[in-house]
């Protein structure tokens, strides 16, 4: 063992990349903007956010009532996380005052002994802690002290920071398992990960002690009996039935925990909070309910997008290989969780199977939830679309805003941080775990080593590394991951497996020498003394791969998935001159045609033509070229039809 794997801060990594820049640009550029102007109720035609507002009013600036839901704050927390690290990147003295506006905001709102929670300070704060189910005062603490750790770190001020820690001190009074404390834990988690954010930030033992007992905790009785529980009276057996409890991850405790059960995000976020207590504390009792759960996702309730929550109507897990298409909810925010989830288990264990489902649910499922110009958002991502229901919050379609913004807030916090998950390291050894154009200095036990990567990944097979410089010539190990999707199957898992032509396997080069390279735990291994100027090229093959569902799915039954790399392909109306839907794949194709877009919104984006069967009007079939696209690039041009998982037959074509 070489000691705890650890990260590299978002801005200690320099993106210049043709994917990974573009993005960064557009939160910075687009996203931000955009959401300020939604949070202070100035988008036409968008639901309004009454974030800003209950602040206002809440600090004595404004007269009126609390608007919107009981978290709203937590949009407004999330948009101060995405501008921090968007000003860790960048200086920008505009956005920065914008965010010193909010911070000023937040501590007028604070109460004397330490409490901040809009709806409760305007609409009865005696009523506080009453309903920790249902009236997520915890889980916007949990976000708070994100954008808090992130805002400090971009800035060092520190004002913020110390309303931050009085709130949490009288949390840490209020709620424990000493006499006089309340005995209880959040019905939807975040603020688990975010303590351990704070212990990280302030090494107080205070803060992962507490961020152990919610996850302690939670499962016992005291959760049940909160308002919610307690107006039903002897009714409230109805929490008892197939969602109830299990839909909070509250019906055991959490060491019991055999399967993901319940709300999708409620539920990767409390896997994240329980894998940075088992890496922080040693708290092995934890590791068996991991790789338990994540075996029961990977192999029965992941869609092939990454997308976690088939089931609408609890915005969670259905019973196992229960994965509909056109049904499907798959909240963006789940994705996000599904990353972080992964990433965490990928840094505690070393094995790049987590980093490999984490990048396929970040390449699909919630890089879809954005458009490509940073102001239309998806909360739920479907696997098909017939273009008429409107299966979005109402629209068949991308929205400007929701009333429930915290899709849109999420991802905006999300996508500066990924250029943080590109390296890790322990003393001597450093792992690249993502693929993309950067620039990092990453400090070994030894000294300092500065690495350049050119690619352009996620189109690109080649991935070049160069040592760019080093403290001194010393022996290290560089591992770099090789994605599931070079193999035999898409994504790590039991659920889907490549049908077709296997092709050439990936290769690895030093200084331009073959190497005879083994994978071990998703990793290739070079060991040696380093010299600047070292050259490392790795090879990963990107044809289109065709991929079959485990027969158990029922939905994907005689249906073929295209993939390319880590992409998930699509079908929509818009490239095509028939209906998609109508589209079938007989025979596995043996040639295709990739082609890149040079110019416009899809600029840079290889689109796939291969040639496939269409049922018509009248009955009869046609052979027809069908183009496809990356699936988190659908609905950027028009509303339309959109399938993913391609029928077999001529009778599952619409």
């Amino acid at each position: 063992m070489n000691g705890q794997t650890k990260p590299i801060k978002p801005n200690e990594v320099k993106i210049n990349d043709p994917f990974w820049g573009r993005y960064m640009q557009l939160v910075r550029d687009h996203v931000i903007p955009y959401q300020w102007e939604a949070l202070n109720d100035r988008v036409p035609g968008a639901e309004p956010s009454y974030a800003i507002r209950n602040f206002k009013i809440a600090a004595g600036l404004k007269k009126g009532v609390h608007g919107g839901r009981v978290f709203q704050d937590s949009d407004l927390y999330k948009w101060i996380e995405a501008a921090a690290y968007m000003l860790m990147a960048e200086a920008d003295p505009e956005l920065e005052k914008n965010v010193d506006q909010v911070v000023d905001l937040i501590c007028g709102a604070q109460r004397e002994d330490g409490y901040i929670n809009t709806y409760y300070i305007l609409t009865g704060i005696e009523k506080r802690w009453t309903n920790l189910m249902n009236n997520h005062e915890l889980y916007c603490l949990g976000h708070l002290i994100e954008a808090t750790c992130a805002y400090y770190e971009a800035t060092g001020k520190d004002k913020l920071l110390k309303a931050v820690i009085r709130y949490v001190e009288l949390v840490d009074k209020t709620f424990g398992a000493e006499e006089g404390k309340l005995r209880g834990y959040p019905g939807h988690e975040v603020i688990e990960m975010a303590l351990i954010r704070l212990y990280d930030l302030t090494k107080d033992e205070r803060h992962l002690k507490l961020a152990k007992y919610f996850i302690d905790e939670r499962g016992r009785e005291p959760l049940y009996f909160q308002e919610e529980c307690k107006k039903y009276g002897n009714e409230c057996n109805w929490l008892k039935g197939p969602h109830g409890f299990h839909y909070y991850q509250a019906a055991v405790p959490v060491r019991k925990l055999e399967s993901a059960r319940g709300h999708a995000v409620r539920a990767v976020y409390l896997y994240s909070g329980m894998a940075d207590v088992c890496a922080l504390t040693g708290d092995q009792t934890l590791q068996p309910a991991l790789d338990s759960i994540w075996h029961n996702i990977v192999n029965s309730r992941m869609h092939i997008t990454g997308g976690l929550g088939a089931i609408r109507g609890i915005e969670g897990f259905g019973p196992e290989y229960m994965l509909p298409n056109k049904d499907a909810y798959l909240e963006t925010c789940a994705a996000v969780g599904n990353v972080f989830f992964n990433y965490r288990m990928f840094l505690m264990k070393k094995d790049g199977k987590y980093a490999d489902v984490a990048e396929v649910a970040l390449f699909n499922n919630a890089l879809a939830g954005v458009n490509l110009e940073g102001n239309r958002f998806f909360y739920v991502n479907p696997l098909e679309a017939d273009g008429r229901m409107p299966f979005n919050h109402g629209q068949r379609g991308r929205s400007p805003w929701f009333g429930t913004a915290c899709c849109p807030s999420n991802l905006a916090r999300l996508i500066p941080q990924v250029s943080g998950m590109m390296y890790a390291h322990t003393s001597d050894e450093i792992y690249c775990s993502f693929y993309a154009g950067s620039k990092v200095c990453i400090p070994l036990e030894k000294g300092k080593v500065k690495i350049v990567q050119q690619t352009g990944y996620p189109f690109d097979e080649k991935i070049v590394i160069t040592i760019d410089s080093l403290a001194a010539n010393h022996e290290f190990s560089f591992r770099m991951r090789i994605p599931t999707w070079t193999g035999s199957q898409f994504a790590p898992g039991k659920l889907y497996r490549y049908t077709g032509n296997i092709p050439k396997s990936w290769e690895v080069s030093l200084n331009g020498k073959k190497l005879n390279a083994s994978e071990k735990d998703g990793f290739i291994t070079i060991r040696k003394k380093w010299k600047t100027g070292d050259k490392i090229t790795l090879f990963l093959p990107m044809p289109p791969r065709y991929t079959q569902a485990d027969e158990k799915v029922e939905t994907d039954r005689d249906r073929i998935c295209i993939t390319r790399g880590p992409l998930v392909y699509c079908a929509e109306a818009v490239d095509n001159q028939f209906p998609v839907r109508q589209a079938y794949i007989e025979t596995i194709p043996e040639n295709c045609t990739i082609k890149s877009v040079k110019n416009g919104l899809m600029k840079g984006i290889d689109f796939v033509t291969l040639p496939v069967k269409a049922v018509k009007d009248n009955g009869e079939t046609e052979d027809v070229m069908m183009t496809m696209l990356p699936y988190y690039a659908w609905d950027n041009r028009m509303d339309s039809t959109m399938i993913v998982w391609i029928p077999q037959t001529a009778a599952l074509a619409e």
